[in-house]
């Protein structure tokens, strides 16, 4: 079995992400939404609490790098919410709640992938 790209790694992980979210009863709004600034992997409602939520999706093979504390550093939050911005000006909707959250998909360990849900992280 030949190993994957990075793009075909993180394609796989947002689709894991995307699948344990509308497990959840989230409703997905936009994947991988695009501007100038850069790109939201997942923009989600979050049902429970009425908040459109801005899900960035970290998909790894193995522990490198750290965990899931490390993978999205300050400056990457701040981008983020710029983004979170952006597509939130260009929306009709009034949201109670905006949150980011983090989602963490590691496969390769285990037969079933390992996914962690961080909310909330900035």
């Amino acid at each position: 079995m030949r190993t994957m790209t990075r793009a075909e790694l993180g394609a796989l992980g947002e689709q894991l992400a995307l699948e344990h979210l509308t497990g959840q009863g989230w409703v997905i709004l936009a994947r991988n939404w695009r501007c100038r600034h850069g790109e939201l992997d997942l923009i989600a409602v979050d049902p429970a609490e009425n908040a459109v939520v801005f899900v960035e999706v970290k998909t790894r093979s193995g522990d490198g790098f750290g965990g899931l504390a490390y993978a999205v550093p300050p400056q990457k939050v701040r981008r983020l919410r710029l983004l979170a911005g952006v597509w939130l000006a260009g929306q009709q909707h009034g949201w109670t709640q905006v949150r980011l959250d983090v989602v963490g998909v590691r496969v390769g360990r285990r037969r079933s992938p390992e996914i962690t849900h961080v909310r909330g992280v900035g």
